[in-house]
């Protein structure tokens, strides 16, 4: 089995992805790459969707790539690029390019592609015993150019340095202090925590929530910077700005 990325919609629009690779700590197969970008470019077609919470199966959220599948195609320049530029490139592409808030669950490993995964996400929540790194120059290769950028841009230049240059691996707390996460709970609060906080995304206006992403990916780094904004200001008339304003006048709760 070469693993799985799967979806589901439940309460208030909140779409859980789950990473699944039974047996290794869910690393990613290249299958799993292109899954990811399929279920990211449904999402970001989706209406319904008001928030994505994504986590690993069991006790990890994902350990890296698999290096089992590396022999057949790491060793061919066009086909290593093929890997990084498609299959892995495609997937971190499709949730940066996704306009629906993303809430990472953090629990256990956050390796390599775990790390790259995470840095796509919104609001990174975490267990206290989670751990991260990216030690592939115990592999003897680098971080590909653009997923480099995307992993120093989240965690921080000096940190990427780190990862990368030293093999270095990092705490959950460690992380927090370093600007990487929102917070560190303990293990048995990360399911209430990331819950509930999908949950009070999932009940705000999810229209803004999609112009706020569409603003910071404009006003960002890198390829979200050319983007722009065509009209600003086009949600004027939109039914849930009418309906916020005149909750807060009504003194009421708005429904979005």
């Amino acid at each position: 089995m070469s693993g799985e990325v799967t979806a589901a919609v439940g309460e208030r629009g909140i779409v859980r992805v789950v990473l699944r690779h039974e047996g290794r700590l869910n690393a990613m197969s290249r299958a799993m790459w292109r899954q990811l970008r399929s279920v990211f470019e449904d999402i970001q077609r989706s209406a319904d969707a008001r928030c994505v919470l994504i986590e690993g199966e069991g006790g990890a959220f994902c350990a890296g790539g698999d290096i089992s599948e590396y022999p057949a195609f790491r060793f061919d320049p066009a086909q290593l690029r093929d890997f990084h530029e498609n299959d892995v490139w495609g997937g971190l592409a499709a949730m940066l390019a996704c306009d629906v808030p993303i809430v990472a669950r953090i629990a256990g490993a956050c390796m390599g592609a775990g790390v790259e995964i995470a840095s796509c996400c919104d609001i990174r929540v975490a267990a206290a015993t989670a751990r991260f790194g990216a030690p592939i120059a115990k592999l003897g290769f680098p971080m590909a150019p653009r997923e480099a950028r995307l992993v120093a841009g989240a965690v921080g230049a000096l940190t990427a340095r780190q990862m990368l240059l030293e093999a270095a691996t990092f705490g959950a707390h460690d992380m927090l202090a370093r600007g990487f996460l929102s917070r560190v709970v303990e293990p048995d609060l990360l399911d209430a925590d990331t819950q509930g906080t999908a949950l009070r995304i999932a009940a705000l206006a999810p229209g803004a929530a999609r112009l706020n992403k569409q603003t910071l990916r404009a006003l960002g780094p890198g390829d979200g910077a050319a983007l722009g904004l065509a009209d600003p200001y086009a949600y004027a008339d939109s039914a849930e700005h009418r309906e916020g304003i005149a909750a807060f006048l009504a003194k009421r709760s708005p429904i979005f």
